[in-house]
């Protein structure tokens, strides 16, 4: 948004940044779930008369560590649901201070670390210079082989070539998805991939949060 060309125009320009925190953190949790215990292809597989109960061998949330990367307001709500899963929640964010890390229910690691040591990996950060492509051939060659990967962040931060190398390699056993570089994606690639689940930006699209994000525009 031009905020020069608003202004000038008088056009009251507001950010709501907390209003959908608890929404797209419960549907980040939503789609780990989904991932681990592959539930669409299982409700897939059910509404086309199929019973696949051996072919869907998912694994537990417990006792599995999580890495966030991006530790504010959403980061901090799905590490807290995550511990309620039993998981070790592991975070790294290059703006919070460790303590504030250690506050907000994680332990603080470098973004190596981070890699190597989750079997999950949740992304919260906004799309900038730095974070664009942030995930890339290098990053998860030096992930946890296996690592399973949600994205309830923003298009362009995972290098979407890179990951689907990675999922046909077995470097990544799946990964959630609810926002691409290009929106819609259509049937891409990556889209269609077996191991992936795929939302369409629905993160925030909760009644509660939008009546959050109206109230807090009209309290500004």
């Amino acid at each position: 948004i031009d905020l020069e060309a608003a202004r000038s125009r008088g056009i009251t320009v507001l950010n709501t940044p907390t209003s959908t925190s608890i929404a797209v953190a419960e549907h980040t949790l939503a789609l780990m779930l989904s991932l681990s215990r592959s539930i669409p292809r299982a409700d897939a597989s059910m509404k086309s008369g199929e019973w696949l109960k051996k072919e869907l061998m998912g694994v537990e949330l417990f006792q599995k560590t999580l890495g966030v990367i991006g530790m504010g307001n959403i980061g901090s709500e799905v590490s807290r649901r995550a511990a309620a899963f039993g998981m070790s929640v592991i975070a790294h964010d290059p703006i919070i201070s460790a303590e504030q890390i250690r506050q907000r229910g994680a332990e603080p690691v470098s973004l190596p670390e981070l890699y190597t040591r989750s079997d999950f990996i949740s992304i919260h950060v906004p799309l900038t210079d730095e974070t664009q492509g942030m995930i890339s051939v290098q990053a998860i060659g030096g992930m946890k082989r296996g690592v399973r990967l949600i994205c309830d962040a923003r298009g362009g931060v995972i290098d979407e070539e890179a990951l689907l190398s990675a999922l046909e390699s077995g470097q990544v056993a799946g990964a959630a998805l609810d926002v691409f570089t290009q929106e819609p994606p259509g049937k891409s690639a990556l889209v269609l991939h077996p191991n992936v689940i795929a939302t369409p930006h629905i993160g925030a699209q909760t009644v509660e949060a939008q009546e959050r994000a109206a109230m807090d525009i009209a309290i500004n």
